[in-house]
């Protein structure tokens, strides 16, 4: 399956709902979505709060592919506590996902994958 491209944005209710309304008509129509999700806050400040800067280098490391949580730590020159906090946010942002995997011998790896293949950040204020 295609990974789809997301987009985080900034807008209002009225936007949001115009857009929703467009996708209906869309499928009504029997046209074909995108492959594409797009995430909106209609608060910059909250916004800010899910993608701080270092939250942004995470997704970009993330994109490179499926990496254990301790090989995106020591990449990012981070601890490795600080980034598995910054995965299950951006986990429940819906931006990455993770699974587990066996290490033979030394227990179990957490490993992180990008959930789409381009991430476009829009903001309005």
């Amino acid at each position: 399956m295609k990974k789809p491209k997301i987009t985080i944005a900034t807008g209002s209710a009225n936007e949001f709902f115009t857009r929703i309304r467009e996708h209906a008509k869309k499928l009504d129509r029997s046209e074909s979505l995108p492959a594409s999700v797009t995430l909106t806050f209609e608060d910059p400040a909250d916004l800010l709060k899910v993608l701080t800067s270092e939250r942004v280098r995470l997704l970009r490391k993330a994109k490179a592919g499926s990496l254990p949580i301790s090989d995106l730590a020591s990449g990012l020159r981070r601890d490795v506590r600080a980034v598995s906090r910054d995965v299950v946010l951006l986990e429940k942002a819906g931006l990455l996902r993770t699974h587990y995997q066996t290490n033979p011998g030394h227990g179990r790896l957490k490993i992180v994958e990008p959930v789409a293949q381009a991430y476009k950040l829009a903001a309005n204020l």
